[in-house]
C-alpha cells in the first residue's frame, strides 16, 4: 500500500500538501489541477486512508462517472466540484470508489455495488449503466427519469431570479448566451432548463427576440466567440443573461476588445458562481449555486439506496440564489 510521500513524490508537491488535500482541508490554498493531480495520483497507487481502512463499514464499492473529460473537468470547475464532494462523502461513510474512466469501458467496473453519475446521460447510456448495478443515481440531469434517483440545482428559479434583477434594473432588451448539450452518444441533443425559461421569462414579462438567443459549447472560448457575434448586431441589448460563468469570462474579453464597458454599456449576469467569477473586474453577478451539497447528496442517496434498498425513485432539487456584484446597473429608460 502506498505511503503519503510516495503520493507527494511522484505528484511533486510536499507531504504536507498531500496530507491536507486527501483529508480535504478547506483552508488549503492550492489550485484545483494540484488537487486533482494529488487524488489521482493516491488513486494510481492505491492509496487508501487511515479513516477508511480502519472503517467496519468498507464493505461496498461505488463508481464515480463524470460525463466530462479531465480536460474539461479542469476548464469547468462546477463538474469538478461535484466529484470531489462525492469522493469526500465517500471517505466520510468509509465507502471505496472507483472513478470510472469512461461510459464505453463501464463492464470493467462490474466489482462496484453502486454507480453515481456526474452529468447527464440518456437512455442508452443508463442502459450500459444498468449492466453493472441498478443502485444508480445521476447528478445534474433529471428529465426522463423516472427509474432511477436523480440530484439536480434549480435552473428555472436561478434563471428567473437573474431575469427579474435586470428587469428591476430596467433592462427590456436582454439577450441569452447558452450552450447545447447531447446524449445517448452525441445523437440527441437535450433542452437546457435555463433557455426554456428564459423564452418563457421574455414572452411573458418582455420581448423575446430569437435573434438574441445565442448558442455553443459551454467553454470561455465560445462565450468570446458568441458574445462577439452578438455585439455585431446593429440593434444591441442592454443586458445579457450568460448561462455559465466559463462562457461570461470569454463574453467579457469580447465586450472589453469592443472597447464597451461593463456594466455602463451592457450588464452581464453568469450562472455558477465559480470562485473567479467575484474576482472579474467588474466582479461578476451571478446565480450561486451549490455542487458540494449535490454530489453529498447524491452520495447519501446512492448508500441508502445499497444499504436498505427502495422501489421509489426521488428527484432531489438543490436550491441555489442570485448573489449581485458589479457587472449589472439600472439604467435609465
Amino acid at each position: 500500500m502506498a505511503t503519503i510521500k510516495e503520493i507527494a513524490d511522484k505528484a511533486g508537491v510536499s507531504i504536507t500538501t498531500v496530507s491536507r488535500v486527501l483529508n480535504y482541508d478547506e483552508t488549503l490554498n492550492v489550485s484545483e489541477a494540484t488537487k486533482q493531480k494529488v487524488f489521482e495520483t493516491a488513486e494510481e497507487l492505491n492509496y487508501t486512508t487511515l479513516r477508511v481502512r480502519k472503517s467496519k463499514s468498507n464493505k461496498y464499492t461505488i463508481g464515480i462517472l463524470n460525463w466530462y473529460t479531465q480536460e474539461q473537468e479542469l476548464n469547468d470547475p462546477y463538474y469538478l466540484a461535484i466529484r470531489l464532494a462525492a469522493e469526500k462523502r465517500c471517505q466520510e461513510r468509509g465507502y471505496a470508489y472507483k472513478t470510472i474512466d469512461s461510459i464505453q469501458n463501464i463492464r470493467e467496473y462490474k466489482d462496484v455495488d453502486g454507480i453515481i453519475g456526474i452529468g447527464k446521460f440518456g437512455e442508452d447510456e443508463i442502459g450500459k449503466l444498468e449492466a453493472i448495478s441498478k443502485n444508480i443515481v445521476i447528478v445534474d440531469y433529471i428529465e426522463a427519469y423516472n427509474k432511477y434517483d436523480c440530484v439536480t440545482t434549480d435552473y428555472e428559479h436561478g434563471t428567473i431570479a437573474a431575469l427579474g434583477h435586470l428587469q428591476s434594473l430596467g433592462h427590456t432588451h436582454i439577450a441569452y448566451i447558452g450552450g447545447e448539450e447531447v446524449i445517448n452518444n452525441g445523437t440527441k441533443k437535450i433542452e437546457d432548463p435555463r433557455e426554456k425559461a428564459y423564452i418563457q421569462y421574455m414572452f411573458t414579462n418582455l420581448e423575446y427576440h430569437p435573434e438574441w438567443v445565442y448558442k455553443g459549447n459551454f467553454s470561455l472560448q465560445d462565450g468570446y466567440k458568441l458574445m462577439k457575434g452578438l455585439l455585431e448586431k446593429d440593434e444591441r441589448p442592454t443586458a445579457c443573461f450568460v448561462a455559465s460563468d466559463t462562457m461570461a469570462i470569454g463574453a467579457y474579453r469580447a465586450i472589453n476588445e469592443k472597447g464597451l464597458n461593463i456594466p455602463d454599456d451592457i450588464s452581464i449576469v453568469g450562472f455558477n458562481d465559480i470562485q473567479t467569477a467575484q474576482f472579474l473586474s467588474p466582479a461578476l453577478t451571478t446565480v450561486k449555486i451549490y455542487p458540494d451539497a449535490m454530489g453529498e447528496t447524491g452520495i447519501q442517496i446512492l448508500i441508502d439506496e445499497i444499504e436498505k434498498g427502495s422501489s421509489i425513485s426521488k428527484k432531489i432539487i438543490v436550491s441555489n440564489k442570485l448573489v449581485i456584484r458589479e457587472s449589472t446597473k439600472k439604467i435609465s429608460k
